[in-house]
């Protein structure tokens, strides 16, 4: 009877761990960085942690750095979207002219800082219907904003306007190719990964970036030049970063799992990732420093021309939403009063 007792008890803890074991849960979680890069160490680490401590070890991740699930950077949302990846964080501008309507975050001048511009991007996605549209399929768990990007260069210093002529340049996306060819620059698209090579053969004599990546692809010691604007002037430019989640996967969490994976997605978790690309900036910008780089502080007068020469893209935007069926100048002045609301 004991014997029996004892087995009766055994097959119950068996069957308990079992449940417990199927209850566990590990989401595919992919990206373009290298594994110690900023984005991964500072945001997507320290989420999958959260997520794991909230829901009692249930929600693991399973992290793929670098496109290690296959395909290339522009195909990461698809990748989320098709259940490829259970989570995806890339950047839509990849996919040039795929989600036209959030571009206008990307025009030049538009953003102060990643912080108040991340909160604003999410609620324009969250308050757009015709936005929601551009990314049916997916389930955003975030939307943000790096902070400033700037001018690096192998061989010549951009200090000037006119410096931009005869250079190919890279940079992320759609707007900021625009940008580029604005400038005087031949723009060149390849995502971030593609970068090194393509400065190290001279197929592209510099690119646009923010700071905190450049550390994690060496890229300071492929470049000599920096040019940085000044620091009253708004953004040179920035890029839309996107965390998605296959809906699907989503729909199958019990209603617990789906609730940690609400508690840490939308505003807050906005909010904290543009702080921390704010307070990337520092940190980067020390690699290029502590290799003896030169740098430049691009006046705002020079800036203004600058401004001059790329604002016909405000109006190219506005008329490419519009001929789209929206009001593109409501739009625009939406985007830019969200700015400003969260600069305050």
């Amino acid at each position: 009877m004991k014997l029996t007792i004892k087995a009766a008890a055994l097959g119950a803890a068996m069957s308990l761990a079992g449940a417990a074991q199927a209850q566990e849960i590990t989401l595919k979680v992919s990206h373009f960085w290298a594994p110690n890069a900023m984005a991964p160490t500072k945001v997507i680490g320290p989420w999958c942690d959260k997520i794991n401590k909230e829901s009692g070890g249930k929600l693991k991740c399973q992290i793929f750095p670098a496109m290690q699930l296959g395909g290339t950077p522009a195909q990461a949302f698809d990748q989320v979207k098709d259940g490829v990846a259970d989570i995806a964080y890339t950047l839509p501008g990849y996919t040039a002219g795929r989600f036209p309507l959030m571009e206008v975050f990307e025009l030049p001048f538009m953003n102060e800082n990643a912080e108040a511009s991340s909160q604003a991007v999410w609620e324009y996605y969250l308050t757009t219907p015709a936005v929601q549209k551009e990314f049916a399929g997916v389930k955003p768990l975030m939307f943000h904003t790096h902070d400033e990007g700037y001018v690096h260069t192998r061989d010549k210093q951009i200090k000037t306007l006119a410096d931009f002529k005869g250079l190919k340049m890279r940079a992320p996306t759609r707007q900021t190719n625009k940008l580029l060819s604005k400038l005087g620059a031949t723009p060149v698209s390849m995502p971030l990964p593609a970068i090194p090579d393509a400065i190290s053969k001279g197929v592209i004599d510099g690119f646009m970036l923010p700071w905190e990546v450049i550390p994690s692809v060496k890229l300071h010691e492929m470049v000599k030049f920096h040019s940085e604007t000044d620091p009253k002037e708004r953004a040179l430019y920035s890029a839309i970063f996107i965390m998605a989640m296959n809906p699907a996967k989503y729909d199958s969490l019990p209603v617990d799992l789906k609730k940690v994976i609400d508690n840490n997605s939308g505003a807050a978790l906005v909010k904290q990732t543009g702080k921390t690309w704010d307070e990337s900036a520092a940190p980067g910008r020390k690699a290029a420093e502590d290799h003896k780089n030169t740098f430049y502080m691009i006046p705002a007068s020079e800036l203004a021309k600058w401004r001059t020469a790329s604002a016909s893209l405000y109006d190219e935007w506005v008329a490419e939403a519009t001929a789209k069926g929206n009001d593109g100048k409501a739009l625009l002045a939406k985007a830019q009063g969200l700015i400003k609301k969260y600069e305050k």
